[in-house]
């Protein structure tokens, strides 16, 4: 008998002990069309279901024979003393045994195989309803929720078809033919096996619910040790206490909480200790009274039907009913976990996908790529208006520089083009028809985004370019990369486009990062150019090399820029000032220079520094061998506002 500690761990839902209060609380509702929805995940493989059944039955059956078969051997064999029938039967016992075991790997493979298949179509399942959900979802749900609805929920519906629901069948087959055998024996020492179980199971449960309390406070303690852990070692942490000299106080109070933990472990050893004590006396005890009771019923009786053998066929027969009865205990704690299980992994399921292509949708052949927002609304979950009213056009091959303060509607606006959240109210247009009518696919395969939060995949710089154009040539890879401004830092290494870049591109610089997303996008050509140009975390030199990237992703493409800086607010063909979810004002640098008020805070706020930095760097390109008096384009956007 197991008696570590109840495992806290494992599938989410599945775990060992009674029923916590909010498990009570929140205890689903059954009924039959959520039953008939569990069960529809069986059906595919009803056939080795089958199977598992018969092997589960026909187990019962023969797990009886051996403590049949050791009765003979003891009345026929040894008693009887006829040593032909002991070989038989210890000979019948081993193929038995075999036989059984045999059958037992069968339904064990069957199990696994059937839980492993349910458990694979239903993260196929859920993987591919969550690429259909809309981006609000990801950004209102925790991350950690749906990896764990993805994984450890999951998992823990294989625990239930590869465990609970057979276990079920084989502790009632097993407990059905074990209470037939006893009666079969004899039927008095049959009441008195059955009366005795109670006195095994009672402190079993009691014993355990103490053990569960305890493990449960014990964990607490554990996982408030581990918080403590992360905190005060990280390198954050260990710098945050020395520079206020609480090292003492941290180390009092990581002092409490594990003399509380070692405390909790001791008593939860101790209660199972006395537990396992308990048990072994009853074990010890049982087959005694049964000895007893029927030796008084041969001895004082003269019961001619009881044997020396069946006395052992009902002692072996009561030992293989107490954990069934104990596992049957369990079944409404099993079973109400099991469906809890169930529903959560059913909650996802039932999500709609909101942002969805119509079924007549249009799949547009030739995109010119003129873009139009007719009075465009936008709130998110129906609260706070975020955009209210924007109507702007950008016609094929222009560019729209959107500036405003943080939180004026920018991002939002920008998000609304590839459809990751839909209007509610007004429309956006591509080639004059609504984004709601056009495919879903086809839109998006004429959207490329660059935004400042670049995403790189954990894999080489190769896959992470391919994602765009899954059959690139090595060509058009050196020629997006080159363009991108990328291509020369890419062969200065060691293993080129085989490099792995990390997690989240970590192993390279932000600009590197940058540079890669803008060769990306460049190897899409899409029609349409959403660009948030943020750069306020890169050096100037990382700039430069950024802004000589964007030149010829701009070339012949519609754009929509959130602009951070000078040249491309210069170069824009309208610039629009966004406030509070609307169009504050609108038209070129110089005309919004001499109208706009807002623009001018703006401009003096934000871009001042901006200002100084290019001319600075005009100046450095102008003193160097061989500069042009006019500079770059920076230096001449810059004698531009000079």
């Amino acid at each position: 008998m197991h008696m570590g500690p109840p495992p806290m761990g494992g599938p989410r839902g599945m775990r060992h002990g009674p029923l916590t209060e909010e498990e009570k609380n929140a205890r689903p509702r059954m009924s039959g069309a959520l039953l008939r929805r569990i069960f529809s995940y069986l059906a595919p493989y009803r056939f080795k279901l089958a199977i598992v059944v018969v092997t589960i039955l026909v187990s019962a059956v023969l797990g009886l024979l051996p403590s049949i078969l050791t009765g003979k051997i003891i009345d026929e064999g040894l008693i009887g003393q006829d040593l032909g029938l002991l070989i038989y039967y210890i000979v019948l016992s081993l193929i038995v045994a075999l036989v059984s075991n045999g059958i037992g790997l069968l339904e064990g493979y069957l199990n696994v195989w059937i839980a492993q298949h349910i458990t694979y179509d239903m993260r196929n399942q859920m993987y591919q309803h969550l690429q259909t959900l809309p981006q609000k979802f990801f950004t209102n749900q925790r991350q950690g929720d749906i990896l764990t609805r993805m994984t450890s929920d999951i998992s823990g519906v294989q625990t239930v078809i590869a465990n609970s629901m057979t276990n079920v069948l084989r502790n009632v087959a097993v407990l059905a033919t074990s209470v037939i055998a006893l009666f079969s024996t004899n039927w008095i020492l049959a009441l008195v096996g059955i009366a005795l179980l109670p006195l095994f199971i009672l402190p079993t449960k009691l014993v355990g619910k103490l053990r569960w309390k305890i493990a449960r406070q014990t964990q607490e303690k554990y996982d408030e040790q581990n918080q403590m852990l992360n905190e005060t070692l990280s390198v954050s942490g260990q710098m945050l206490v020395k520079l206020f000299g609480r090292e003492q106080y941290e180390c009092d109070r990581f002092d409490e909480v594990n003399r509380e933990t070692t405390r909790l472990t001791i008593r939860e050893n101790m209660a199972g200790r006395w537990f396992r004590m308990g048990i072994d006396i009853f074990i010890s005890i049982a087959p005694m009274l049964l000895y007893l009771v029927g030796g008084i019923l041969m001895l004082r009786y003269g019961n001619t039907d009881l044997t020396v053998g069946g006395i052992g066929v009902m002692v072996s027969l009561l030992s293989r009913m107490f954990m069934p009865v104990d596992s049957l205990l369990n079944l409404s704690v099993d079973f109400t976990r099991s469906m809890a299980l169930f529903i959560r992994i059913f909650e996802y399921y039932d999500l709609p996908a909101e942002i969805v292509s119509k079924p007549d949708a249009i799949v547009p052949q030739n995109v010119r790529g003129d873009l139009e927002f007719h009075d465009v609304q936008f709130s998110y979950d129906g609260g706070r208006p975020v955009l209210a009213g924007v109507s702007f056009r950008v016609d094929s091959g222009k560019m729209v520089a959107v500036v405003g303060e943080s939180g004026a509607g920018k991002s939002t606006l920008i998000h609304l083009i590839p459809r990751f959240y839909d209007v509610t109210g007004g429309s956006i247009t591509l080639d004059g028809v609504d984004l709601r009518d056009l495919d879903l696919a086809a839109l998006r395969r004429q959207i490329g985004m660059v935004t400042q939060d670049t995403y790189l995949f954990n894999s080489t710089i190769r896959e992470n370019l391919l994602y765009a154009k899954p059959d690139a040539t090595q060509e058009e890879l050196e020629e997006a990369c080159r363009k991108a401004n990328i291509a020369d830092f890419i062969h200065a290494l060691p293993d080129g486009y085989e490099t792995m870049v990390g997690n989240r591109g970590l192993r390279l610089s932000g600009g590197e990062k940058q540079r890669i997303s803008i060769a990306r996008v460049i190897l899409k050509d899409p029609k349409i150019l959403v660009l948030d140009e943020a750069t306020s975390s890169l050096d100037s030199i990382a700039e430069s090399h950024i802004q000589d990237a964007i030149e010829p992703l701009l070339h012949n493409r519609t754009a929509i820029v959130i602009a951070h800086r000078l040249s491309t607010i210069l170069s824009a063909d309208e610039i629009l000032v966004l406030q509070d979810g609307k169009i504050h004002e609108r038209g070129t640098h110089a005309e919004l220079l001499g109208t706009s008020e807002k623009y001018r805070e703006l401009y003096e706020t934000q871009f001042a520094r901006a200002l100084e930095e290019e001319r600075a760097r005009a100046a450095e390109q102008a003193a160097a061998p061989g500069g042009a008096p006019g500079g770059s384009a920076p230096g001449g956007a810059v004698g531009a506002l000079s």
